[in-house]
């Protein structure tokens, strides 16, 4: 990641804590990859190597929500 992404993901970061006492798509989140082709972060809720849950929520680097995950198997 470059300058450019990391100001990204701090913003996105500060936003969603300013939205306190809301569900926001980042709390549960175990890791944070960043896509170059897609120019997205994505926020990994997935423990133990490889196993999910739910799928990551996905954010573009202006702080849009392209997904907000949630589970994998609907109950």
């Amino acid at each position: 990641m470059g300058r450019e992404q990391l100001a990204a993901l701090a913003r996105i970061i500060e936003d969603q804590l300013a939205k306190e006492g809301t569900d926001s798509p980042l709390v549960g989140s175990w890791t944070i990859r960043f896509d170059a082709e897609r120019s997205v972060l994505y926020f990994d809720k997935c423990e133990f190597g490889d196993y999910c849950e739910e799928r990551p929520a996905v954010f573009a680097l202006d702080g849009t929500v392209i997904d907000r995950g949630g589970p994998l198997l609907a109950v």
